[in-house]
């Protein structure tokens, strides 16, 4: 054995702050998200004050659970995923400090400044130019680190993960400084420097490939890594993973027009989008097979192996969103669908079917590696996690697939005489009862973060890292 592969030529601290900060900010982002579905029940509890209302808290609610939850996830599990294929340790500890410090006060600048209305309108891209400018930043000095780390590999073989995550890493770049192009006019306030359907497109180029990047190349390189480990069983396909990378990054940036039917946009430009997004579906569908199929002789796994479970029914929720969205961006549905609570349950349904599933899934792998112990402190809490995770899941999307249906056809509905037979009224209380479902499935989504947040103390409180280390040390330098 050699110290390359030993815990302590690893820079596990990062991975261990990143992890933790997961937890916390998954905890708080979804607490927030139940406040404002609760708003949308009860109106009352915006208790009349202007930094609790929806239009404020819902940014907040989105920005915290996709670049503080899903943000801090995608850190940690490259970082541990990236030293371990690599056999190298981080190129340097004092830049991934700052990745972790330079992001935590992105997500602190988030949590003052939405609440205050400093917003830039754009959506995943609120925040004002000052944040944008340190996101850049941290964004940047990612990329040394990680592609750094690449470089000083030992291993001559770039893992499959790694290409999802450094695929990730440089288009998430590219969308934000092109969609970040603003003029500032004060401390806290800027305009696009873009205008009209211009700026639209431009947005939800940015939008979608938010989605397609930030939210699936990612977690897809977490899939690739935590899957196989947990199964311990190799992936079923390694050519088809290749496959699944490059026809996912080929076609994904392409989409975005899908979210702009309709509108003033070029119909040339919404049509390509829809061919795009249409197309997209055999390359999402290659990698949740290629997923699924990993499990080829491990399935009696998952009776017993709660984190095997979040990981598989992450990868079905992933081939279902995969299979809808392009559904969705096929004109003729979309003019049924657009505006409507459909959309709503099809975002979470890749956000918590697929990337919260994932998430969690391989954090529950990955904490007790990097804290030096054998398993979480409760595989009977993990197991409770799962299914209110599961259950809360399908409560949310499907209320909301009701209300969406239920809506599209109550705003499209006309008298013989050409006028509406339905006020926006009477579709918003038909969608009343949906609402109230969601919240409960929010509910139960958010308790099982809190069983999370629970077990990860008691299993961090419990560990000793630093003892854990220095014995692999010795026992390393004495094999070696």
């Amino acid at each position: 054995m050699s110290t390359a592969l030993s815990p302590t030529a690893y820079n596990y601290k990062v991975v261990r702050q990143f992890a933790v900060m997961t937890v916390v900010w998954g905890v708080i982002g979804m607490l927030a998200g139940v406040l404002i579905a609760s708003q949308l029940v009860w109106p009352e509890l915006n208790f009349g004050i202007p930094w609790l209302s929806f239009g404020r808290l819902r940014p907040l609610h989105t920005n915290a659970v996709i670049f503080a939850f899903g943000g801090c996830a995608l850190f940690a599990t490259s970082y541990y995923v990236v030293q371990r294929t690599s056999q190298a340790r981080l190129i340097s500890d004092g830049l991934a400090a700052f990745t972790f410090w330079g992001w935590q006060a992105v997500i602190i600048g988030a949590v003052i400044t939405l609440p205050l209305g400093y917003t830039s309108s754009k959506e995943y891209a609120e925040l004002e130019w000052p944040i944008d400018i340190l996101i850049t930043l941290v964004w940047v000095t990612y990329a040394v680190v990680f592609f750094g780390t690449i470089a000083k590999r030992k291993t001559k073989h770039i893992y499959v993960g790694n290409w999802f995550f450094g695929g990730f890493i440089l288009t998430v770049a590219l969308l934000h400084v092109v969609n970040s192009m603003e003029l500032p006019v004060s401390a806290f306030k800027s305009y696009s420097v873009y205008s009209g359907a211009t700026d639209a497109m431009v947005q939800w180029w940015y939008g979608h490939n938010a989605v397609g990047f930030f939210l699936t190349a990612g977690f897809l390189g977490m899939m690739y890594y935590f899957v196989p480990k947990q199964a311990e069983r190799p992936i079923y396909s390694y050519r088809l993973s290749i496959v699944h990378f490059w026809a996912l990054i080929t076609v994904y940036i392409w989409a975005g027009p899908h979210h702009l039917h309709y509108t003033a946009l070029p119909d040339w430009a919404q049509s390509l989008g829809m061919g795009m997004s249409l197309i997209l579906l055999a390359p999402s569908w290659g990698g949740m097979i290629n997923g699924m199929m990993t499990l080829s002789g491990a399935w009696h796994k998952l009776r017993t192996d709660p984190i095997l479970r979040f990981l598989v029914v992450s990868l079905a929720f992933y081939g279902m969103s995969t299979f809808e969205g392009p559904m969705m961006a096929i004109k003729t549905v979309n003019a049924l669908s657009h505006y409507t609570d459909w959309t709503i349950g099809h975002v979470h349904a890749g956000a918590l079917g697929w990337v919260a599933m994932v998430s969690i899934g391989s954090l529950y792998h990955l904490i007790p590696k990097v804290y030096g112990r054998e398993q979480m402190y409760s595989i009977g809490l993990i197991n409770t996690h799962f299914w209110l995770a599961t259950v809360g899941t399908v409560l949310y999307i499907a209320s909301m697939w009701v209300n969406g249906i239920t809506q599209g056809l109550m705003w499209r509905a006309v008298n013989s005489d050409g006028t509406l037979t339905y006020s926006f009224v009477e579709s918003l209380e038909a969608s009343h009862a949906g609402y109230l479902v969601r919240v409960i499935g929010g509910a139960f989504f958010a308790s099982g973060m809190l069983f999370m947040a629970y077990n990860t103390w008691r299993t961090v409180r419990e560990a000793k890292p630093a003892e854990y280390e220095a014995a692999a040390k010795i026992a390393a330098e004495v094999a070696h």
